[in-house]
């Protein structure tokens, strides 16, 4: 059963075949959902995990060769006008969403040697800023069309724990979870549930050797997270069944121990 059929999902920051983004895309897909995903590929040429240029257009073929629709768009979620330009560009061509995935991120190693504010309002601009003004205006645009539906979804991609030399990513990513609650609160109302999941350290592209070496004798479970595995909970906090579930950060890694 596609417990997903006939909504329509966006998914941000879906730009590389082994990121959580693609895999998020997929498996809303396999669940029945027409997926709208953005990508920036400039941030991946740059200071991401090494740049996909076409994997974009694959990954819209690949999603509609599951019996759904698929459009994507390369966007800056830094800039002010990005919010809506999403929002008008998904109307125009799938519809209005009812489920929001926000897994677009701005990342940069930093220790406190490091930082400044240049780099923390770079990390703002996107986690925090870019974040907040697309979950508001989607969710006044979910008031305007479905009115008395209870199919609303918010689901952000968070982070945590006591790396040291991630300062402004795990700051910004923890004002994320502290406005998961009273966001859910305000927009409970009109029918839209907000929820964010940590994924713990995922095999998304980074992990060498080495690094691997380091965190695998920290998961009690065996292995290193993979990115089907944050996709899997985001399908199921995208479906009717996790409507009883909001303003809940949860923990989605394997037992991490986070050491």
């Amino acid at each position: 059963m596609k417990e997903l059929y006939g909504k329509v999902a966006i998914v941000t920051g879906a730009s590389r075949s082994t990121g959580i983004g693609a895999a998020i895309c997929l498996s809303l897909a396999q669940a029945g959902a027409d997926v709208f995903f953005t990508h920036w590929t400039k941030f991946d040429e740059v200071e991401g995990n090494g740049l996909e240029s076409d994997y974009p257009s694959i990954l819209c073929e690949k999603i509609k060769s599951l019996g759904v629709r698929a459009e994507h768009m390369s966007l800056d979620l830094s800039l002010e006008e990005s919010p809506v330009r999403l929002l008008e560009e998904v109307e125009k061509t799938l519809g209005t969403a009812c489920i929001l995935v926000n897994n677009a991120t701005y990342e940069a190693p930093t220790n406190f040697h490091e930082l400044n504010t240049k780099i923390l309002d770079k990390h703002y601009k996107v986690n925090n800023s870019g974040t907040f003004m697309l979950s508001v205006e989607f969710a006044k645009e979910y008031e305007e069309v479905f009115k008395n539906r209870k199919e609303g979804r918010i689901i952000n991609l968070v982070s945590g724990g006591p790396d040291p030399n991630n300062l402004a990513y795990i700051a910004t990513k923890g004002m994320i979870i502290a406005i998961t609650e009273p966001l859910s609160v305000t927009l409970a109302p009109i029918g839209i549930t907000v929820n964010s999941i940590n994924p713990g350290p995922t095999d998304s592209g980074w992990i060498n050797e080495d690094i691997k070496d380091y965190l695998l004798p920290q998961f009690p479970t065996g292995r290193i997270g993979k990115p089907e595995d944050a996709a899997k909970i985001i399908t199921f906090l995208a479906s009717d069944d996790s409507y009883w579930l909001t303003g809940q950060t949860i923990r989605c890694e394997g037992g991490f121990l986070g050491k």
